[in-house]
């Protein structure tokens, strides 16, 4: 499912236009975006966090040759229990 595809999902649930739909999901998304700097959770769904990857040592898949890859900030999901199951 792409972004697209949760538009036209959450208008058919909802019987809202897709420009109404659209302006939701766009907003809900740069929300999170903009605050999983502090943690954002969402109880059912799960949350998201910025965790600091420490560098370490890789190697190059075209020459093998060993490379460093350095420390980064990456956003880390973790689903909540409700999701759990329904994957389950």
């Amino acid at each position: 499912m792409n972004k697209n595809d949760l538009i036209d999902a959450v208008a058919k649930k909802t019987n809202l236009s897709k420009k109404d739909c659209k302006n939701a999901v766009e907003v809900t998304l740069g929300t999170i975006k903009k605050n999983v700097k502090n943690g954002v959770q969402i109880v059912g769904f799960g949350s998201f966090k910025v965790v600091r990857r420490k560098g370490r040592r890789g190697r190059n898949p075209r020459t093998g040759e060993p490379i460093t890859i350095k420390a980064k900030n990456v956003v880390k999901f973790t689903p909540g229990k409700e999701f759990k199951s329904a994957v389950s």
